[in-house]
């Protein structure tokens, strides 16, 4: 076989899995609000998880069919290429500032679940019960957005100010339309992910390389796609202000919910250069992000130089995976 036929099969699947996880949130988000069902639950719920779709698809595909590795990798190169490539890039566009609910709540729960995470990932394993541990980091987390916005005094508060802004991005449909295009965007997602998975796997076999470089590489930047275009679409409108709030959500989903999907699937065995080399830089640049938005006697805002160093460091690590598997 040639290297063609799984490029296009990445292409292709790629470029349905983005289509279909639009429809499929539209029709979501469109289902739950002519239930009555509030804004809050939808956009912690069903605009959360519609946006991270891609992702959740292909690890849930990924592990069913014996690759865990790709799934690991898209988990970790995911959260990778949001801070490096998706933050980065936008920030060279436009400034980014931190929002009060970024920096009192989102980005310390990020740091708190990728510390959770690697200290799980410290036995080289993901088993049964880290997947569950994780999804349970998950449930306190969306836990406390709940309560924070219960207990919020004022009537609008930035995490409501947020979910509304995105809700009035989402098309509504009618009921009997929402829910034809909430099957037909489940059952697009669920064969472009199964020819994504395809496609990545055969280009590991024929380029000699393991499923996680893939994961980390190919995969990662493309189900990466949605979140660039979002902070950059953002960015160009002047609504940078949002940009890091998606970046860091999407990073807690990829962590505690991707990752720990082939855990549940399928007890994963890592290699210990991927806990160091891949999980070092999803830590690294975790906590580079925290440096921006904490430093003393800085404004809490990613700078264009810092955006440049962000994208910089992104660009290494790759040129360092691609440089030892020159050496495999």
């Amino acid at each position: 076989m040639t290297l063609w036929v799984p490029l296009l099969a990445i292409i292709a699947g790629f470029s349905l899995l983005i289509w279909s996880a639009d429809k499929f949130l539209s029709a979501a988000a469109s289902v739950a609000t002519n239930f009555g069902v509030s804004k809050l639950f939808i956009g912690l719920t069903v605009v959360s998880v519609g946006t991270s779709a891609p992702e959740i698809l292909v690890a849930i595909t990924a592990a069913f069919n014996g690759n865990p590795l790709l799934a690991v990798g898209n988990a970790v190169g995911s959260n990778i290429a949001n801070i490096g490539l998706v933050l980065g890039v936008t920030a060279l566009i436009a400034p980014l500032p931190f929002s009060r609910s970024v920096l009192r709540a989102e980005l310390p729960w990020l740091l708190m679940a990728t510390g959770f995470a690697l200290l799980l990932l410290s036995d080289l394993e993901l088993s049964v019960t880290d997947g569950l541990l994780l999804l349970a980091a998950l449930g306190v987390i969306l836990y406390r957005l709940v309560q924070n916005e219960k207990s919020s005094n004022s009537g609008k508060n930035e995490i409501s100010e947020a979910i509304n802004d995105e809700l009035a991005d989402i098309p509504t449909m009618t009921s009997q339309r929402a829910t034809f295009w909430l099957v037909l965007g489940i059952l697009v997602l669920v064969l472009s992910a199964r020819l994504l998975v395809w496609g990545a796997t055969q280009i590991a076999v024929l380029l000699g390389v393991t499923e996680m470089i893939i994961g980390l590489t190919i995969v990662a930047v493309g189900t990466s796609l949605p979140e660039l275009a979002a902070t950059v679409g953002a960015a160009i409108k002047g609504h940078s202000d949002i940009a890091i709030g998606n970046v860091v959500g999407s990073n807690i989903l990829n962590i505690l919910l991707v990752l720990a999907i082939p855990g549940l699937i399928t007890p994963t065995v890592l290699e210990n250069v991927s806990l160091w080399r891949d999980c070092g830089m999803m830590l690294a640049l975790t906590l580079l992000l925290a440096l921006f938005a904490y430093a003393v006697n800085t404004r809490p805002v990613i700078t264009r130089f810092e955006g440049a160093v962000m994208l910089l460091a992104w660009l290494g690590y790759n040129a360092l995976l691609v440089q030892q598997v020159q050496f495999q």
